[in-house]
């Protein structure tokens, strides 16, 4: 799941270009920040006995320009994801058609045919917290006649109420729903935002591992095929130390984000 380490047989076709631009800092900064997290990746895989490869890293674009995005790619990262409908519909036709987008935000349903009908080329949603949206992305996918969507089942694992998911005690419902009831998605795993000030972090990705436990018995599949979705910029290294398969990462590569101002 390395996107470095393919990088030659995504770009080994010549540029068309008679001259590149010039890298600016930040794009400079943001190709240097991507590989400094792939060593951190592999580091804190190794720590934990686990093989990196096994290990996809997301970089999270949002409020982020096109063009930085590109700089990114250009290092050979395949793997992006976004949180609002309207920032990915906008971004995904400008750039690249190997890009793998993942949906991460809180998904409407009226924002479902917008997102799978403006982006060919998502592969997840990383979000899908009720029974309610994984019907209309199961409805709208077969509509459309795309194949299967990679879906993960969002855990609520900290109880905030500021927090989108199921509750650990509705997991494997709506798991079970989604395998069983929408064929046009693919149940892939499980996704979980620990807490903001990571003082419960810990026991959140271990409440996520032990709800992935439970799926699997309920489902009859094994543990390797059920993905474990936590992990951002500041606790990712945990997160991988406790089983994360993907691990979504936007400031440590990107900087800052950037909202507009308000008036």
């Amino acid at each position: 799941m390395n996107d470095l380490e393919n990088k030659d047989k995504h770009t080994s076709e010549p540029s068309r270009h008679v001259a590149e631009p010039a890298m600016s800092a930040a794009a400079i900064d943001g190709v240097a920040a991507l590989r400094s997290v792939f060593q951190r990746v592999n580091q804190a895989a190794e720590k934990a006995g686990r093989a990196s490869d096994r290990i996809r890293v997301v970089a999270v674009s949002k409020t982020k320009p096109v063009s930085l995005i590109r700089q990114v790619y250009d290092a050979g990262q395949r793997s992006f994801g976004e949180n609002y409908v309207q920032e990915i519909i906008e971004k995904a036709p400008q750039l690249p058609e190997d890009i793998e987008w993942h949906f991460i935000g809180n998904l409407q349903s009226n924002k479902v045919k917008p997102l799978l009908t403006g982006v060919p080329n998502l592969v997840m949603v990383e979000s899908v917290d009720d029974e309610k949206i994984a019907n209309m992305l199961d409805r709208v996918v077969g509509n459309i006649g795309r194949k299967p969507l990679k879906v993960l089942v969002q855990v609520n694992t900290s109880g905030e109420e500021s927090k989108f998911g199921v509750e650990p005690s509705g997991c494997v419902g709506l798991a079970k729903h989604v395998k069983e009831a929408c064929s046009n998605l693919e149940f892939s795993g499980l996704m979980t935002i620990g807490m903001a000030d990571y003082t419960s972090t810990p026991e959140n990705f271990k409440m996520l591992a032990k709800c992935r436990s439970e799926v699997c018995e309920a489902l009859g599949i094994p543990e390797e095929q059920c993905e474990l979705s936590m992990g951002m910029s500041g606790d990712f290294e945990l997160a991988i130390e406790l089983g994360s398969t993907n691990v979504r990462i936007g400031s440590t590569i990107f900087g800052a984000r950037e909202y507009p101002k308000k008036n």
